[in-house]
């Protein structure tokens, strides 16, 4: 057996010393191929949520409030107390929209009205264009949007939106 390996051994030795002398492709970057991605905590969700009940407070309203992540998914949709079901979804397609647009749907939705190439934006199946839907940003690129939504105004919902930023996070809303 002995014998047996010490051939194996000669035999390959050579073919396998020259495989590793062979110069091997370089491996692509990893930047190349990946965008680095900051992803919004639950934590972060539960902070920007209570920001804007905070600020909901302030004008006596209970309200309905979702935070998307980057890709637009769910993070976190909660419903005030008393607030019409319809205000959930409301708010979802709100942090959604103000995602995807980079927009704050207040000023999207008057934007959209106003210049008839783009009225046509809220048929789109996702897209809600009234206020309350704020995006968020962190060293210059969205992370995330939120939804507010049962304010009583577009405006109110706006103003609540706004609030929900995280400035020791550097996580900003317009």
């Amino acid at each position: 057996m002995t014998y047996f390996l010490l051939g194996l051994g000669l035999l390959l030795g050579p073919a396998l010393a020259s495989a590793q002398a062979r110069p091997q492709p370089p491996a692509a970057p990893a930047a190349r191929y990946l965008a680095p991605a900051e992803q919004l905590t639950l934590r972060a969700a539960l902070d920007l949520a209570e920001r804007v009940r905070a600020k909901a407070a302030t004008l006596d309203k209970h309200v309905s409030v979702a935070v998307v992540d980057a890709a637009g998914q769910l993070v976190l949709l909660t419903r005030g107390d008393g607030v019409g079901p319809h205000n959930t979804e409301a708010a979802r397609r709100k942090a959604y929209t103000a995602l995807s647009t980079k927009t704050a749907t207040l000023l999207l939705g008057r934007n959209a009205r106003a210049n008839p190439d783009t009225q046509n934006l809220n048929t789109l199946p996702e897209l809600l264009l009234l206020g309350g839907g704020v995006p968020l940003w962190h060293n210059g690129r969205v992370v995330g949007g939120v939804g507010v939504a049962g304010g009583g105004s577009p405006e109110n919902d706006d103003l609540m939106g706004r609030a929900a930023a995280l400035p020791e996070a550097n996580i900003t809303s317009p």
